[in-house]
């Protein structure tokens, strides 16, 4: 099987054959490269993964098949403006599929078969569909980025498409404004991370009668359970102490009521541990604004955080909502962590302390701002 000339893996590594490079122009080398780099912008690994866990779709055929999908929806635009089109570059109109469309969508259009037979070449890497190859360095190889390293560089090409779009194409420009201002509600992240939980191997997943499983009626005279999929448990750790105001409280429990709606109304899935220096009562969800948030000491949110997880039964993910000038965990719970950051203006004492470092969330955790800056 002929391979791919290029490539990208999932830690932003460029792979490419030295015969193919010294035979191609300079032109037609720089529309390649755009086209294995579009595929890291674009997150085409980490998407590439997405779908196979939501549609429980695996192996080389269908990470080619996605690798077909991605370059339909990267060449629908990256040629032109000066770099030439390859002879067999993947459009969507040799498939019969529609222009504009993403990789998701081009999916569920089409089926490897005998139409699909010239591009089983296709080897754009694991960059381009998340399956690593026995030629890929892996994480622990030279030059892998950081997530903070492909979180900068993504954004340095927003930067420059969104200061000088010229002819760049819409969707790249909707891109850019994405990454440049990521206008994020902190539900629509929370909802990705209990997607995530409930996607979870064994998340959820039990066992039940009130829908029978359709392999029932291979089998005469029997009732097969069927596999049932559950949102996932969320405790909420909520700052209580005195540098958090009223105004917040308020907002926290506005916060409580929308995770309560994101795991479907099942309030008896929610839990609340106000929290200042010490960890209060545990509160089941029947009304948040029943809930006290008792404290207006210090903070230290790492009992909290203990609380929430030793409870019975435990979370699957756990949201800690704060204005972040507390102590943390030492090292990642072993739930999903969302924090949802109280704003605050920027600090301006003990500049002239060169060892003091700000409280910031740690590494591990999802962060986003909820509400809008006091003072």
């Amino acid at each position: 099987m002929r391979r791919g000339p290029m490539a990208v893996d999932r830690y932003w590594r460029c792979y490419a054959s030295p015969t193919f490079v010294a035979a191609t122009s300079l032109e037609e080398l720089a529309g390649v490269w755009v086209h294995e780099v579009s595929h890291l912008l674009g997150d085409h690994h980490g998407r590439g993964d997405r779908v196979a866990r939501a549609r429980g779709i695996d192996g080389p055929g269908e990470r080619l098949r996605m690798n077909i999908a991605a370059d339909c929806e990267i060449n629908d635009d990256v040629y032109g403006d000066g770099l030439p089109q390859p002879e067999d570059v993947v459009l969507p109109g040799a498939l019969g599929l529609e222009s504009g469309l993403l990789m998701e969508d081009h999916l569920c259009r089409f089926r490897l078969g005998a139409h699909t037979r010239t591009m089983v070449w296709l080897d754009c890497g694991s960059g381009a569909d998340g399956l690593e190859r026995e030629w890929d360095l892996g994480p622990d190889g030279a030059h892998a980025l950081t997530d903070q390293e492909r979180d900068a560089v993504r954004f340095r090409v927003a930067q420059g498409i969104v200061g000088r779009p010229g002819r760049t194409p819409k969707r790249w420009r909707r891109w850019a404004e994405e990454v440049f201002h990521p206008p994020q509600p902190w539900w629509e992240l929370l909802g990705a991370a209990l997607r995530s939980a409930v996607s979870a191997s064994g998340s959820g997943d039990d066992y039940g009668y009130g829908r029978p499983s359709r392999r029932s009626a291979g089998v005469p005279g029997a009732v097969l359970p069927s596999l049932r999929r559950t949102p996932p448990r969320v405790s909420v750790v909520v700052d209580t102490s005195g540098s958090v105001s009223d105004a917040e409280l308020g907002s926290a429990l506005l916060e409580v009521t929308a995770i309560s709606r994101a795991v479907g109304g099942r309030r008896d899935l929610v839990s609340v541990v106000p929290c200042d220096a010490a960890p209060h009562e545990v509160h089941r969800l029947c009304r948040a604004e029943g809930i006290p948030l008792v404290g207006g000491g210090g903070t230290d949110l790492r009992a909290g955080v203990t609380r929430a997880l030793g409870a019975r039964p435990r979370p699957d993910v756990l949201v800690v909502l704060t204005d972040g000038q507390t102590r943390w965990p030492s090292s990642r719970p072993l739930r999903r962590t969302v924090v949802g950051l109280f704003p605050r203006p920027p600090r301006r004492t003990r500049e002239e302390d060169p060892e003091y470092r700000p409280d910031t969330p740690p590494e591990w955790a999802r962060v986003v701002t909820v509400g809008q800056p006091q003072g």
